[in-house]
């Protein structure tokens, strides 16, 4: 470790001696949360395959195509 780590490590521990029973579980809790939060993935991503789910689904023709006006000032049938 160097010696800056040290030096937070050294704060941070005296800080927390100063704190109340209970103060000290929600700095733990906290310290937890972000252990959990930035932890590095276990296992490294799996590869895509390319095509695996080729022919599950379509997409209509007109797709790109412009929507409607009524579309977007609700002018629709009811």
């Amino acid at each position: 470790m160097t010696s800056n780590v040290v030096d937070t490590t050294s704060k941070l521990i005296a800080k927390l001696q100063t704190l109340a029973p209970e103060q000290q579980q929600q700095v733990l809790d906290f310290v937890e949360f972000i252990a959990q939060k930035y932890a590095q993935p276990q296992q490294p991503p799996q590869n895509r395959v390319l095509g695996l789910n080729q022919g599950k689904i379509w997409i209509s023709d007109d797709f790109n195509e412009p929507l409607p006006d009524e579309f977007w000032l609700d002018e629709s049938e009811r």
